[in-house]
């Protein structure tokens, strides 16, 4: 019994010291590690730069946008007023043509015929007109001296009269020839754009009927739009104050248009006319706005984006679209206090005006706003402001 409790004294000592031992290498291994640099505690990130401003606070227009279809201010199709074959075409297709240009030529050569016809008839006429005037001149000097019947004196006269009408009617048909014979050569009646010829030279033109090609005004050039019963009268309203009137061409509200692709500048013109009745199905009025082209680009059948001013002058706030995030249904703006702390603020926008967006509700204009680098915000985070001072107009915005 002695010796097995010895044994179990033994034991035990022997545990507490491999345990100690474990623990003083444990400790010193837990030291070691720490002391490493790799795996040192990690330190807090820098906060991230972002790019802030203030908003842009001025005066403002809010336009209203439409969007139309440019037309020509006169559209013609050219036609022939005389029958013949065709001779020459003295155009080039789509190019510019000025009023009285030449642009056709029907064969001259049945119409040169008739006039000189005409011509020969009116010269025989003339010559008895001629002699009927002497006649009867001869016959009123007889009769006033006796030497003549009186019934002879009323056929003289007769003879002068028949040769009178007859002198009328050839000269008549002579203005049909020379007009028949300028006809030959086709003219354009207005400056424009002449389209393509329709009609090759050889071909049996008709008169009235065949189409030879067709001619559209371009400078200036109008822009038809439809707008809602409102807004007519709100524009209206504005013409009759400026001292003019919308359907009469005065007075006209300034307005601007863009085409489709977005990348020129706005081209500026006037409204100057609007239908004379709203048209019941659409609940809509038919509105022109008139546009100088000097340089051409503007062409008839193009589709564009025309914007009204919808509003009087008033303060506004404006931010870059870059500024302004979605959450959920709503939108926002990121506003950095004095601390560079975030926080979220709703807003509600309205249009674009001078590349910047409207602020509507939700700001006064005083605050500081991430305008760079939404992305590596959230509301709550700080952040390392950088400030910049945004232009009155957006970069390449000079309208």
């Amino acid at each position: 019994m002695v010796s097995i409790a010895n044994r179990s004294s033994a034991h035990l000592k022997f545990g507490r010291r491999t345990l100690l031992r474990y623990s003083f290498v444990a400790g010193l291994l837990a030291a070691g590690l720490t002391s490493l640099p790799g795996l040192a505690v990690a330190q807090q990130p820098e906060p991230p730069l972002v790019t802030v401003a203030k908003p842009v606070v001025r005066d403002i227009v809010e336009d209203d946008e439409f969007v139309g279809r440019f037309e020509a201010v006169d559209d013609v199709s050219v036609r022939s007023r005389v029958a013949g074959y065709l001779d020459e075409v003295h155009f080039r297709d789509g190019a510019m043509v000025n009023k009285g240009d030449l642009l056709f030529t029907i064969d001259r050569r049945p119409y040169q015929a008739a006039y000189d016809a005409a011509k020969s008839q009116v010269d025989v006429v003339t010559s008895l007109l001629e002699f009927a005037k002497t006649q009867l001149d001869r016959a009123e000097q007889l009769a006033h001296s006796g030497n003549l019947a009186v019934s002879t004196l009323d056929d003289r006269r007769r003879e002068f009269l028949s040769a009178q009408a007859q002198h009328q009617g050839v000269e008549a048909a002579l203005r049909t020839s020379s007009l028949d014979l300028e006809f030959t050569e086709i003219r354009s009646p207005l400056t424009g754009r002449i389209g393509r010829r329709l009609v090759s030279p050889g071909n049996l033109i008709q008169p009235d009927s065949t189409l030879l090609t067709t001619i559209v005004a371009i400078d200036p050039i109008d822009f038809y739009f439809d707008i809602d019963e409102r807004s007519y009268f709100a524009y209206a309203r504005d013409a009759r104050q400026r001292g003019g009137s919308l359907q009469e061409g005065s007075g006209g509200l300034d307005v601007s248009v863009r085409l489709a692709d977005n990348t020129a500048k706005p081209f500026k013109g006037k409204l100057d006319f609007s239908e004379n009745r709203l048209d019941e199905g659409t609940g809509t009025m038919r509105v022109r706005a008139r546009f100088d082209n000097t340089d051409g680009v503007l062409q008839p059948g193009m589709f564009g984006r025309i914007n009204v001013p919808g509003s009087l002058p008033h303060p506004g706030i404006l931010l870059p679209d870059e500024a302004i995030g979605a959450d959920q249904n709503r939108r926002i703006v990121f506003v950095v206090d004095d601390a560079g702390l975030v926080s979220a603020k709703p807003v509600r926008t309205g249009p674009r005006i001078d590349g910047y967006r409207v602020i509507r509700e939700g700001m006064t204009g005083d605050e500081t706003v991430v305008v760079n680098g939404i992305v590596r915000v959230r509301p709550g985070v700080t952040v390392k402001p950088q400030m910049i001072t945004l232009p009155p107009k957006a970069e390449g915005q000079t309208q």
